[in-house]
């Protein structure tokens, strides 16, 4: 992405208000300035815009409204709207807002456009790196985010399996690192559950696994869900259900993100990923509801609903990744309504039995604006999985705690590694906020790297 950041002497301020403020900042304006914001009847409201007219017609300065700093909720991504309002031009914080940083990271965001199939330009704006900000480091945050929007963005006629592993390749070569996709027989014979979501779509399932890194660093694996779309399979969703499901492919497109952003930094790791990708299709050879079937770790698995495909791909790829003992092992899906129910699309939930390293996910979180919240794995609900048939199932009876059986499913895939970390992401925003458009979004992805960032630096 073109850079957002640029050093000028002659960038326009903005000047953020409260309304607590204006008064005082309003007195503090030329007469000719002061008059036309009265005229415009500019209130400084969070999100109130308002240029102000140079005598020569020009641009003088930007006012911008946020939050009082008492106020009960502020949205420290507000100046991510100002790309989508200024003309033009070359713009410096002339104050500065709730967080320079995050205001500084909102901006770029807010600069994200897709236009993959039609025509929308990237606002023709730039900022003065505020100081104290590391430009660098917004930018690389906001490039990789930038990327697993467009990658859930697309719709699934152009990604699909092959076109997710085209794109996790391409990002292992710009940074040097090894790829491998297993497909197949191979994939039948070692990955089942892979190869069972994906077997009835005329689309090969696969396993993406790239590698990077010093291998005497800790490791650290991540696992992201690549279902590119998801039916439902036999058990199959409504139309409505099925609406925005080219997003499935969320948990993949994030641990790209968290990748890159990783891989740009070049942090002190041995870096692997791992991205089952498949299409959960309806066809005659469909896998079907009280099917068993045989995982990687060996476990059986009953299947209690097909349209519980996610936490069977991510658990064979978990298998693996448990294999090698990393250091923290780290699963990222768009896995249940649940979660939604409980806590809507804009906190997903995260689950560990590591308490320094919830606290720090918890930490980060709030200081990245990457809203993540605790949820327990509860012991008592683990019964839950038991089958008559198998092992476990994948769809426990009665729709209780569905997020968190969920992750009770996945943490029987682990066993070897130093610490788990699993996150039930939504991977969308569904009405446009300040920095964040209606879409594709990357969700947990920024506070994650914050973690490994302080780890690992």
């Amino acid at each position: 992405m073109p850079s957002v950041f640029e050093t000028s002497s002659a960038a326009i301020p903005i000047t953020f208000v409260t309304k607590s403020r204006w008064d005082q900042v309003a007195e503090q304006l030329p007469p000719l300035q002061r008059q036309f914001a009265t005229a415009c009847a500019f209130k400084a409201k969070a999100g109130a815009y308002l240029a102000l007219p140079a005598p020569d017609g020009a641009v003088a300065q930007v006012l911008f409204g946020l939050e009082d700093e008492d106020a009960r909720s502020r949205d420290l991504f507000r100046p991510g709207a100002l790309p989508g309002l200024l003309p033009p031009g070359t713009y410096r914080f002339a104050n500065a807002p709730h967080d320079v940083r995050l205001a500084s990271l909102a901006f770029a965001l807010g600069c994200y456009r897709f236009a993959r199939y039609r025509k929308a330009d990237r606002p023709d704006v730039r900022l003065v790196p505020p100081n104290g900000v590391d430009a660098a480091e917004i930018e690389r945050i906001a490039d990789a985010a930038m990327l697993a929007r467009d990658l859930i963005n697309t719709p699934s006629n152009d990604m699909g399996p092959e076109e997710l592993a085209a794109a996790a390749k391409t990002l292992a070569a710009e940074f040097g690192a090894s790829f491998a996709c297993t497909i197949g027989e191979e994939l039948e014979q070692h990955f089942p559950l892979i190869h069972a979501v994906g077997m009835a779509s005329s689309r090969a399932p696969r396993l993406i696994d790239i590698g990077w890194g010093d291998p005497d660093h800790p490791k650290v694996t991540l696992v992201g869900k690549g279902v590119c779309f998801d039916t439902g399979g036999l058990d199959l969703k409504p139309s409505s259900g099925m609406l925005i499901m080219k997003k499935d492919m969320g948990g993949a497109a994030n641990v790209l993100a968290l990748a890159r952003m990783v891989m740009d930094a070049k942090l002190k790791v041995r870096l692997r990923v791992l991205i089952p990708a498949v299409e959960n299709a309806v066809a005659g050879n469909a896998f079907r509801p009280l099917d068993v079937f045989t995982s990687r770790k060996g476990i059986t698995v009953e299947i209690g609903n097909t349209d519980a495909e996610g936490r069977l791909v991510l658990a064979d790829a978990l298998a693996l990744a448990d294999e090698e003992k990393p250091d923290l092992l780290i699963d990222l899906g768009t896995l249940t309504g649940a979660a939604r129910v409980a806590l809507g699309p804009d906190l997903p939930p995260f689950y560990t039995n590591d308490e320094t390293l919830a606290a720090d996910v918890a930490r980060c979180a709030v200081k990245e604006n990457d809203p993540l919240w605790r949820m327990p794995l509860w012991p008592p609900y683990d019964a839950w999985l038991d089958s008559k048939t198998a092992t476990i199932t994948n769809a426990p009876s009665g729709g209780f705690a569905g997020s968190i059986t969920c992750a009770l499913f996945l943490q029987r895939f682990v066993e070897h590694a130093g610490s788990w970390l699993h996150v039930d992401i939504y991977g969308w925003t569904p009405s446009a906020k300040p920095a964040r458009p209606e879409g594709g979004e990357c969700q947990a992805a920024r506070a994650i790297y914050k973690v490994l960032s302080e780890r690992y630096a």
